[in-house]
């Protein structure tokens, strides 16, 4: 089997972490004005091939990019924002919970993950990666967790989904970021905190704090925060049809094991022909939910590669989190390389482009977005 050893490009991208260092970003700036070296690096997605500027953005396989469209609804259901699946319109109108989550080898097994429809995953200092989950349907989970601190360039990931953020602690270069008007957070260390979150006796501090669907619901419930989706929020994904299955086509290449190239727990993914999925593992061993004793798994991998730095001596780290640059997405045992653009500043969502600047549709079903330090794209392997 041909090993695919990744080394990234970001075709031109400036490195941009005003909006993702300790400096915070500054609310309203249009990061997509950010100039990059060579502009004709990625293609228009707004014009076609012949020049002709489109009323809409292209989607790949015959498709129309779903980007501030209105979404399908039938029978009192309504397509998913995270899986592109029908939900029923109460839970699919209301803003999903983005959950920090403790990734470190003590705290394993985590809870309540599975039930994620999208996870991010990115190192913080000490090349300790941190998991963030996407809940829609978080309603009867009991035990999620266990949660962790907040790290800025986190807080700009929860925000292309609408979601409301939850966290016990944070670093100081994150507080300015959570003090604004558009960031809605539920803070284990602010007056919420013994609602949203408790502690349990298995496992020492700071590792057994833990989230339920009740508390979340109470907390947002005495923060006041808005419940459903803004009215101009546009989406992140452009999905698959209902029975239509995509396979990458643009120079694929063959993606049956991933690995992202994370030095500490050194993950990595399986793909399993029975299901579609993939598995996950890390530190030597399958990753497992401890509610369901399932191991994690996805339908679809992003590898999005971003320009960071280190903000001060103690290793904190900023992540561009806007400027753009290169990615791969992996899904059915295929892979192909494109790049992403964040569009709509601070609020906005990123969108996932191949090489030829048409939107990949992406598979129905649950997702995992790794970000990758780009200096760091030559430790990635996909085979």
């Amino acid at each position: 089997m041909k090993k695919w050893k990744l080394a990234v490009v970001l075709l031109g991208c400036i490195f941009v972490l005003a909006g993702c260092s300790g400096q915070g970003s500054v609310p309203g700036e249009d990061p997509d004005a950010a100039s990059v070296e060579d502009p004709d690096a990625y293609p228009d997605p707004n014009v076609s091939a012949n020049g002709v500027e489109e009323s809409g953005l292209i989607a790949a396989n015959g498709h129309t990019s779903s980007y501030g469209m209105p979404r399908e609804r039938k029978d009192g259901k309504v397509r998913s924002y995270l899986t592109g699946k029908w939900v029923d319109e109460s839970i699919g109108d209301r803003r999903p919970v983005a959950v920090m989550l403790n990734n470190i080898e003590e705290a394993q097994p985590m809870s309540g993950v599975s039930a994620a429809d999208i996870i991010y995953e990115c190192v913080v200092e000490r090349s300790i990666t941190r998991l963030m989950g996407i809940f829609e349907d978080y309603d009867k989970q009991d035990k999620i967790g266990s949660v962790r601190s907040c790290r800025n360039y986190f807080v700009y990931y929860a925000l292309e989904l609408d979601a409301i953020y939850a966290h016990y602690g944070q670093s100081a270069y994150a507080v300015s970021l959570l003090e604004q008007d558009f960031v809605d957070n539920l803070s284990g260390l602010a007056g919420v905190g013994g609602i949203v979150y408790y502690r349990t006796s298995d496992r020492v501090a700071p590792h057994n704090a833990y989230a339920s669907g009740k508390g979340i619901n109470e907390g947002i419930r005495r923060m006041k925060y808005r419940t459903e989706y803004r009215n101009d929020y546009k989406g992140k994904f452009t999905f698959a049809d209902d029975n239509e299955t995509i396979v990458p086509n643009v120079d694929a290449f063959d993606a049956k094991v991933i690995k992202p190239g994370y030095f500490i727990n050194e993950p990595w993914f399986e793909y399993k022909e029975e299901d579609g999925k993939y598995y996950r593992y890390q530190y030597g061993e399958p990753q497992i939910d401890d509610v369901n004793d399932e191991q994690l798994a996805v339908d679809n991998l992003i590898l999005q590669y971003s320009s960071w730095e280190e903000v001060d001596d103690k290793g904190y780290l900023g992540f561009d989190c806007h400027a753009g640059g290169d990615m791969i997405y992996i899904t059915k045992g295929k892979a192909e390389k494109g790049y992403w653009i964040r569009y709509d500043g601070d609020q906005g969502s990123v969108r996932y482009y191949d090489t030829e600047g048409h939107e990949i549709v992406v598979n129905q079903g649950k997702t995992w977005i790794c970000i990758i330090q780009d200096t760091y794209g030559d430790k990635v392997e996909i085979s």
